[in-house]
């Protein structure tokens, strides 16, 4: 999973968690991330995922993109890269990871300590009988 923190406009401030790929930003309301900024197009960019090349951008044929203030008609993005188009500014990020629960593995830990302290105090007591 990845976050796209947004910098700019009237979300300025607010995290986006993708989830599913591709993820498509733009102005036009089908859009996954739907942004009014100015110079904003219906179907700005595009974000993808390969197994073999990690997070790719790809762009619209007319639209223009800065990664890092470098213009860019694809590229593939690494954690903290600064997305500008129109007058808007994302930052990529990779979203932090779910961790699960702990509980049944502490659960058995915790049987199997009792288990052999039980164990340790029968065979005391026959030893001392």
């Amino acid at each position: 999973m990845i976050q796209l923190r947004i910098l700019s406009g009237e979300m300025a401030g607010d995290v986006q968690v993708v989830r599913r790929f591709p993820f498509r930003i733009g102005r036009a309301p089908e859009n996954d991330l739907r942004l009014e900024a100015h110079g904003v197009w219906d179907n700005h960019l595009t974000l993808e995922f390969q197994k073999s090349e990690g997070f790719i951008l790809h762009t619209a044929p007319e639209t223009f993109v800065a990664i890092n203030e470098e213009q860019k008609k694809s590229a593939r993005l690494r954690n903290g890269d600064i997305v500008s188009f129109g007058s808007a500014k994302i930052q990529f990020w990779l979203a932090a990871p779910r961790q699960r629960g702990l509980l049944p593995r502490e659960l058995s830990i915790w049987l199997l300590i009792a288990v052999v302290t039980a164990a340790q105090f029968i065979l005391i007591y026959r030893l001392v009988r």
